[in-house]
This record gives structure tokens, C-alpha cells and sequence, in this order.
């Protein structure tokens, strides 16, 4: 039986891959710096979790220990995090080849080498530290998530504003659909190559102002919808469409939908 550890497994994609594995019946692990207790919402029963930091190295191999694939939801949002991203791939690809984990999978972000903010320019530099690897590792390139939008209104909605950026248009994704995809390629073979790079995308293209008014109508928020310039390199790649791959629709779930399921925790 395969057995599969996700490193970062309590973030919401990581716990979906978690999930998604279990269902089908495959040995899990999961490692992140605090596992989860028994009985919340993050801690799936058949799962052993694991407490390793890929930052320091602690715990990592221990984790992977029997593990025949390896998916990496591990995210960096902090400025130290951000810093030491790529070093925290490096230590875990590393901690994979002495374990003699046959692949590794790491979830990351459509054309994230387009930008130049600092936790973009992290994911592309990771990309390029598994892309030198002795394992065999395949890049999950995805949209941005329908949470990532939902975040944005809501921290608008505080002052009775719904912000949108001029011009800009998303294919938003799922993260229980990102986290099939992450799970399809752990399980799929290899493809002739040692290094492979694949991007999803959700399945629509919506611009950023009917997003915000679907979002509106339905967590019934009040509010001005209000069109901001987004200036720098996250303004040129939203408006030149680098953050879309309609040729690549994966999933069924739109932004409307995905909104509906989780009305209650908006």
C-alpha cells in the first residue's frame, strides 16, 4: 500500500489532501509544527500527525519515515518565513532523499515568477530549488483560491467598501479541488521526466467587480463596490491575465458555489 505524507498538513489545503487520501483508502501522514488534537476540526482520524519544522529541520525525517511520496502544502506568509521558504524546501527535499521517498509534490502559484513581492519571488525560488533535485518532484501551479477573494471583500466590508482592482479578472479555485490535483499527481506515474511543472486553474473567468457582487449578495454584506488602481508588478500580472489559464480548467466548483457551502463561516 503507498503511504503519503503532507507537509503542512492542517493548512486548508494540506488538511484536504489529508482528507482526500483517507477516503480513498491510503496510508497518511502529516507533519506541521503543531500537530492537531484529537477531535477538532483540523485532525482526521486514520491519519498519524507528526511535529517537525522544516525551518529548523526538526522532527522532518522522522515524519517521512516509510513514505513513498511526499506532497509539500507548507506555506510562508511571515517576513522570516518568506526569508527561509526555499532553505525549508531544500531541508525537506533532503530529509526525502535519505528517507528514499520516490517523489515529492509541492503546491504553488500560477506564474509566480511573474511577480516581484516577496512572497511570490519565495514560491518561484523554491520552484527552482525542487526543479534541482535528485528526487522527482512535480510543481502544482494553481489560481488563486475563492478564500483569497472572499478575504479581500471581507476586509473591505469593515468600513462599508467592497474593493475591487481596475481591471483585473480571476479563475478562482477550490482549495478541496487544488488539493485533488495535488493528489492526483502523488499518485499518478512518472511521465519521463525527472522535473515536471503543471497549472490548473477553476473552473470560470469572472472579473473582480461581479465577484465582489456575488460575494455580496450572498453573505447579505452592505457596502460601496469601489474600483482601486493595484500599481507594481501584481498590477501588471493581474491585468496582463498572467493569473488565468482558461485552457486549463480543473474542477467544477465555482465561485458561487464554493461561496454557498461556506456562507456559514464567512
Amino acid at each position: 500500500m503507498i503511504r503519503i505524507c503532507i507537509a503542512g498538513g492542517t493548512g486548508q489545503v494540506g488538511a484536504e489532501v489529508v482528507r482526500q487520501a483517507l477516503e480513498r483508502g491510503i496510508e497518511v501522514s502529516a507533519f506541521s509544527r503543531r500537530p492537531p488534537m484529537p477531535g477538532t476540526a483540523k485532525h482526521h482520524d486514520g491519519a498519524a500527525y507528526w511535529a517537525a519544522d522544516v525551518a529548523t529541520g526538526s522532527g522532518v525525517a522522522e515524519a517521512l519515515a516509510g513514505a513513498d511520496v511526499v506532497v509539500d502544502c507548507l506555506e510562508g506568509r511571515s517576513r522570516k518565513a518568506i526569508k527561509g521558504f526555499a532553505d525549508g524546501g531544500d531541508r525537506l527535499l533532503h530529509a526525502a532523499k535519505m528517507e528514499g521517498v520516490r517523489k515529492v509534490v509541492l503546491l504553488s502559484i500560477i506564474n509566480c515568477d511573474q511577480v516581484r513581492l516577496g512572497y511570490q519571488r519565495s514560491k518561484a525560488e523554491k520552484e527552482r530549488r525542487y526543479a534541482g533535485s535528485d528526487v522527482e518532484t512535480v510543481v502544482v501551479r494553481t489560481t488563486q483560491f475563492h478564500s483569497l477573494l472572499a478575504e479581500v471583500f471581507s476586509a473591505g466590508s469593515r468600513v462599508r467598501l467592497t474593493p475591487v482592482f481596475k481591471g483585473a479578472r480571476f479563475q478562482t479555485i477550490s482549495p478541496s479541488e487544488a488539493a485533488a490535483a495535488l493528489l492526483e499527481e502523488a499518485l499518478g506515474s512518472r511521465l519521463g521526466e525527472l522535473h515536471r511543472v503543471r497549472t490548473v486553474g477553476g473552473p470560470e473567468i469572472l472579473p473582480m467587480r461581479s465577484m465582489a457582487q456575488i460575494w455580496q449578495t450572498a453573505t447579505h454584506a452592505r457596502g460601496k463596490v469601489i474600483e482601486l488602481p493595484l500599481p507594481g508588478s501584481m498590477g501588471e500580472y493581474l491585468r496582463e491575465g498572467q493569473n488565468l489559464i482558461p485552457e486549463q480548467t480543473f474542477g467544477r466548483e465555482t465561485f458561487p458555489a464554493w461561496l454557498a457551502k461556506n456562507a456559514d463561516s464567512l
